[in-house]
């Protein structure tokens, strides 16, 4: 098939490597977003997806909106029989849904219908699923609402975090499009239509989630620890300070000290009452310094995490 790929992270570019490396199919267009600025210096930076389709040679395009009639009209022209979107960033308009011969599928990391949106990886180790997995989905004008063309499933473990979820994803979504994509080119693709009642939705994260409110259960606040690793990273202030919690897990004992009180503190952790159990905290980053491990970081931050001492509620 002549196929146009639409992505930007290292994730939509896993994907791309692996419909490259596969060589069945003539990718005609890559779309990615714009250059942005990344780093301490802001320097204009391309996607992962537009590093990778430029050392292969492929044709770039980095259009900030789909919505003109001019960009429309250019895609039309590559005469694809479909397009592929994987974390792209950007609203296809019907316009665009309607141009491919095959339309336009989407790789999505949930189980569709639950955790349809921006952070499915993020909201479903947040809530506490047990499982996640890759949808493809024939896109239509709704958010994530098409139907499902196949389905891989991916337990979600009790250490996992966004990140290491993220990468299984990455490693599943790859071989799960490509089956998909023999379906489509033989014909014998069965689109499932989803049940709307069963719907969940995953809104984007906010930083200002990030921030720690002890008077939370410790589970949640561990799952949350997780479903924030790498981004954007719980954090609280202690003693004027700002650090980041990057690892922690939750017990059921409660002590009679107020939420966000330091119960113990000792190589194994920081221990911290919340409203219910205690969170123990194992990794953690002062401002302007590395993540470390608690038993590192006590060395030198001892009296600041002392039992007794308490993180800002």
């Amino acid at each position: 098939m002549k196929i146009i790929f639409a992505g930007t992270p290292d994730f939509a570019a896993a994907h791309l490597r692996a419909l490259i490396d596969c060589g069945q199919h003539e990718i005609v267009a890559v779309y990615t977003q714009p250059d942005r600025p990344a780093g301490r210096g802001k320097k204009l930076t391309a996607s992962a997806v537009k590093q990778l389709a430029s050392e292969q040679g492929l044709t770039v395009l980095q259009p900030p909106s789909l919505k003109e009639a001019d960009a429309q009209q250019q895609l039309a022209g590559f005469a694809a029989d479909l397009m592929i979107v994987v974390a792209y960033g950007l609203i296809l308009p019907q316009a665009v849904l309607d141009t491919p011969r095959l339309g336009c599928i989407n790789v999505h990391g949930s189980l569709l219908p639950k955790w349809r949106g921006a952070a499915p990886i993020q909201r479903a180790v947040e809530a506490g699923d047990d499982e996640t997995g890759i949808c493809i989905m024939q896109m239509d004008a709704g958010l994530d609402t098409g139907p499902v063309i196949s389905v891989a499933r991916c337990a979600i473990e009790a250490t996992d975090t966004s990140g290491s979820i993220y990468q299984k994803l990455s490693a599943l979504g790859a071989p799960t499009l490509l089956a998909a994509l023999e379906k489509l080119a033989s014909g014998v693709a069965v689109a499932e239509q989803q049940d709307d009642s069963q719907s969940t939705y995953a809104s984007k994260i906010d930083k200002a989630e990030a921030l720690i409110d002890w008077a939370t259960p410790a589970e949640t606040l561990a799952r949350k620890v997780r479903a924030f690793n790498p981004f954007p990273a719980t954090f609280s202030h202690i003693g004027g300070e700002r650090v980041k919690i990057w690892a922690a897990s939750a017990n059921t004992v409660d002590s009679r000290q107020a939420v966000g009180a330091i119960v113990a503190a000792s190589d194994q952790g920081i221990l911290v009452q919340t409203a219910s159990g205690q969170l123990l905290i194992s990794e953690i980053q002062l401002a302007g310094k590395s993540k470390m491990p608690v038993s590192e970081l006590l060395k030198s931050k001892a009296e600041l995490f002392a039992a007794g001492q308490s993180f800002d509620q």
